[in-house]
């Protein structure tokens, strides 16, 4: 059966699953104050717990994708769900800020399941209309969720402590069996360069390290920078060696493709960064937890209409042209965030972080149109994974840099360091908007005569 109503219960279903995975970054950065008071550590550093979540959660999510082909989707979705569940009973019950640290590794390892399978579950599943619907939809339910995350984990923490916080992620296991009949088997056998797989992954973890030594110390930077040295040079040559790899060389060198990435990448940075700061300064301020998360109720309602909008302007600008007005966005959001959290305006921030929902909702759809339109149908598939890679590790580099810098300049300065990214991501697209003008252009004489 793949009825519309069929697609509808699916993709609910599917964003249900996927927004309880973004719970996992969303509500656990509420708890942060609360889990460095328990460990005796700074918040800085108790912000590793969402940092090394999201790095898992990037890095993991192209390994399931390539796995799928092999197995078809079921099997790697109920292992993750498995290792997300395991990861959040783990930290629920640490006895250690190590422990706690591990158990959030595993469990954002699992979690990158869910975006990755979903999307392939519903592309291959339905077709045209109700395809593109259910795709909306997945995303749509999926943000509200992750937005209100921080009410939810305000609330949860309120009644039950920050443990029942790191739980919440463990409900996956109820929503799996809904629509373990909807998840096809099969699989095309392609091959999974391991080897490419673990350089990225290294690599990437340099970097996040390097970015959040300030509040952790000299040996983290040097074992981050000595990872981030070594490993450029050999995933180089990785993808020289074996250009069909894990980082396939038709599309890391493809412009359009770098380009989209590295300008959405921005926009989870700015996203994860006010997931912390903003918790963390209010905090500061006297604030309860579950109140700082009434801030994002209406970022969840904005998420929802956000389907609707994001095709309007994706007919109207294209991928490129959306992607640098979510970029824009993103950065004037940045900065009154700043502004807003060092002045303590609370009804500010809580529109910094609408305007930011909004531009989170926009950045990922134009990338992934941007990319898709750049390649070949035969590599699309890899080049959305490695593009995925990027924007999700670019969600890394944000938490790890309102905590690392936030140690030593403050949250505000941090943000406003952040909004950066986005106007390096609106420079950067210029070739693609100017490119994309002139197609369009052209096109309009040729539609004319007809």
């Amino acid at each position: 059966m793949t009825t519309a109503k069929d697609a509808r219960r699916v993709s609910l279903l599917l964003g249900l699953l996927f927004g309880l995975a973004g719970m996992g970054s969303s509500s656990a950065a509420i708890a942060l104050p609360m889990v460095a008071d328990e460990f005796d550590i700074s918040v800085g550093f108790a912000a590793w717990t969402i940092s090394g979540y999201v790095l898992l959660l990037a890095v993991a999510t192209p390994v399931y994708g390539r796995v799928s082909d092999l197995v078809g989707v079921r099997i790697p979705l109920l292992f993750g769900v498995g290792l997300m569940t395991l990861g959040a009973l783990g930290a629920a019950v640490a006895t250690s800020f190590e422990l706690l640290l591990v158990a959030r590794l595993l469990q954002g390892a699992g979690a990158a399941a869910v975006p990755t399978l979903g999307v392939a579950l519903l592309s291959a599943r339905y077709d045209g209309e109700v395809r593109g619907l259910a795709l909306g939809r997945l995303a749509a339910i999926a943000a509200a969720i992750s937005c209100i995350g921080p009410l939810v984990g305000g609330v949860v923490e309120h009644a039950f402590g920050w443990r029942a916080v790191m739980a919440l992620p463990i409900l996956g296991v109820v929503v799996l069996p809904l629509i373990w009949k909807a998840i096809a088997g099969g699989g095309s056998g392609a091959r999974l360069d391991v080897i490419g797989a673990v350089l990225v992954a290294l690599t990437s973890a340099g970097l996040i390290m390097l970015v959040q030594s300030p509040s952790t110390g000299l040996a983290v930077a040097v074992v981050g920078a000595v990872l981030l040295l070594l490993g450029t040079p050999l995933v180089a040559r990785r993808v020289q060696r074996h250009p069909h790899g894990f980082l396939p060389a038709s599309v890391v060198r493809n412009g359009t493709v770098v380009r989209s990435a590295v300008a959405g990448a921005s926009i989870p940075a700015a996203w994860f960064a006010l997931l912390i700061g903003v918790p963390a300064a209010l905090v500061a301020e006297g604030w309860a937890a579950w109140e700082v998360g009434l801030l994002m109720v209406p970022s969840a309602v904005v998420a929802l209409l956000m389907p609707r909008a994001t095709a309007w302007l994706l007919e109207r600008r294209g991928g490129p042209g959306t992607l640098v007005l979510a970029a824009l966005v993103a950065a004037g959001s940045m900065l009154a965030a700043a502004l807003a959290t060092a002045l303590a305006w609370p009804v500010v921030v809580g529109i910094a972080v609408v305007l930011l929902t909004f531009a989170f909702g926009l950045g990922q759809p134009a990338m992934i149109a941007s990319v898709g339109d750049a390649v070949h149908a035969d590599v699309r598939g890899a080049a959305l994974g490695v593009a995925t890679l990027v924007f999700l590790v670019g969600g890394s580099v944000g938490s790890a840099v309102v905590a690392g810098l936030g140690e030593v300049i403050g949250i505000p300065q941090s943000m406003v360091v952040l909004a950066l990214l986005p106007l390096l991501g609106i420079v950067v697209m210029g070739p693609e908007v100017r490119r994309e003008r002139a197609a369009r252009s052209a096109a309009e004489p040729s539609a004319q005569s007809q």
